[in-house]
């Protein structure tokens, strides 16, 4: 048997006749056999028999591709059989499983080194790492184990199983450590969560702080689940992140979200803020698809500062079969309240016309219509 994109499929096989060594198939005018092959999905059409071997009663043998005789074959007939080729053997899952432990053997057993102190905040344009970049290994059995290092820090590392109703099952994984004066802490979590309705999650959650009183947080989840109302298969990931400096006023934070559904649903978006001393600024944005063609995005940026000034830019657009509108404002306001802001839209027709229209508070404006040869799909 070979295995092939649509499932089990016999390998050629040779029909040889048992018995004398020179015998040979029955003439024509001997009665024929007509040999079925039950193995192929479509079984070709019969010859058709001249009227003298049609008169002729008709044996029909059945062929298995497992090699068995015939189911009825009569006694002192010449006997014809099917050999299968053998069967290539398929890896096993326990194979590939062991590999991949082994893989990962020398950071999740006590054979490797104490996991090391993460005493650097994460940077804000970077993702998540997984748990196989850390050496996490949820496959493992239970594990508790902890150290002291050289320089006195100690560390410690756990992992373990957990089920609950409705075939519930969460495996788990800790690790952790700290400095020896308490200065520097850091910890991790892993996990993934399973039930009988098809419900699974990942997640990952750290923290940590160092000598300079640096802290952070950050999370991360990924759901897939089966929706109760549209009975749609959903899945949504978000992250949250944020970090806070010791030595001067500053910090971030940001939360992002997707989700989609079987149909094409999708939704997107973000928050951020940050703060740098006498500076602060938030950020939002999304996007929203219905599955049919139907687009719509947003923005939102602003900033202000200690002493009143503040400023901002925001648009949004949609879209539906290559037609539809944006519009947006830019806007700034001085310490003294004095406001000054800049409108603008545009309405795309799906031909390559765009009609731009606009003004501002200083007494501009505008509006006309313009090729642009732009089209939205």
């Amino acid at each position: 048997m070979a295995a092939c994109s649509r499932g089990l499929v016999a390998r050629p096989f040779d029909l040889t006749a048992r018995g004398a060594a020179h015998a040979h198939w029955p003439c024509p005018a001997q009665r024929r056999r007509a040999i079925r092959c039950c193995c192929r999905a479509q079984q070709e059409p019969r010859r058709r028999l001249s009227k003298a071997a049609a008169a002729a009663p008709e044996r029909t043998e059945e062929w298995r591709i497992d090699g068995n005789k015939p189911a009825a074959a009569a006694r002192g007939r010449r006997r014809a059989s099917l050999t299968a080729m053998p069967s290539l053997p398929f890896p096993s899952p326990r194979s590939r499983r062991q590999s991949k432990q082994q893989g990962f053997y020398p950071r999740c057993t006590p054979r490797g080194p104490a996991p090391q102190s993460r005493d650097t905040p994460p940077k804000r344009d970077t993702g998540i790492a997984s748990e196989k970049e850390w050496g996490i290994n949820l496959l493992d059995e239970a594990v508790k184990e902890s150290g002291t290092n050289e320089d006195g820090s100690t560390w410690y590392r756990e992992s373990g199983e957990d089920l609950g109703d409705n075939g519930y099952r969460c495996r788990w994984a800790r690790m952790g450590g700290q400095s020896h004066d308490g200065t520097t802490e850091w910890k991790e979590t892993w996990w993934e969560k399973t039930d009988w309705t098809g419900y699974k999650e990942l997640g990952a959650e750290k923290s940590g702080k160092n000598g300079e009183c640096d802290s952070w947080w950050e999370k991360w989840k990924e759901v897939l689940y089966q929706d109760e109302w549209s009975n749609l298969a959903r899945i949504e990931r978000s992250a949250e992140k944020q970090a806070k400096s010791g030595a001067e006023n500053a910090g971030w934070y940001e939360k992002w979200w997707e989700k989609y559904d079987a149909k094409g649903w999708t939704e997107k978006g973000a928050h951020k803020y940050g703060r740098l001393n006498e500076q602060s600024w938030w950020e939002r944005w999304g996007e929203h698809y219905d599955g049919r063609g139907f687009v719509l995005k947003w923005t939102d940026k602003w900033a202000e500062t200690d002493l009143g000034t503040k400023w901002g830019d925001k648009w949004e657009e949609k879209f539906f079969a290559g037609i539809g509108s944006r519009q947006g404002e830019t806007w700034h306001v001085s310490p003294g309240g004095d406001r000054w802001s800049r409108t603008w839209g545009e309405e795309h027709f799906g031909n390559g016309k765009v009609h731009k229209y606009g003004k501002s508070t200083t007494g501009e404006s505008w509006d006309l219509v313009v090729d642009e040869e732009t089209y939205y799909e």
